[in-house]
């Protein structure tokens, strides 16, 4: 599967759209999570508890998404972007989202 941020893949030509796609996940802090950022949020620096779950909210995503366009019949996604959202209190959403495509 071909994914990109762009509007074209370089070298192949768009023959069919198959439509939109998405993929999402929901993730909650926990409480060691919280602590930690909260005493690294005194001396500063990279908070990377929060790092790795972004990390991991994102490879999901984009694994859904591409699970969606497999079952459409794609062979790329084109235009994919990212996008973020607070649900609740310590409970955030992260979405991947493009357009599937037959690409030759």
């Amino acid at each position: 599967m071909v994914v990109v941020n762009t509007e074209i893949i370089p070298g192949k030509s768009i023959v069919e759209v198959k439509g939109l796609v998405q993929g999402n996940t929901v993730r909650a802090k926990n409480i060691g999570r919280d602590i930690a950022a909260g005493l690294k949020n005194m001396v500063g620096g990279e908070l990377k508890g929060y790092t790795e779950l972004l990390t991991e909210s994102r490879r999901e995503a984009m694994s859904r998404m591409i699970a969606q366009a497999e079952a459409l019949g794609a062979n790329a996604i084109i235009n994919v972007r990212f996008s973020t959202s607070a649900i609740t209190a310590g409970a955030s959403e992260m979405m991947a989202y493009g357009t599937a495509v037959v690409a030759e």
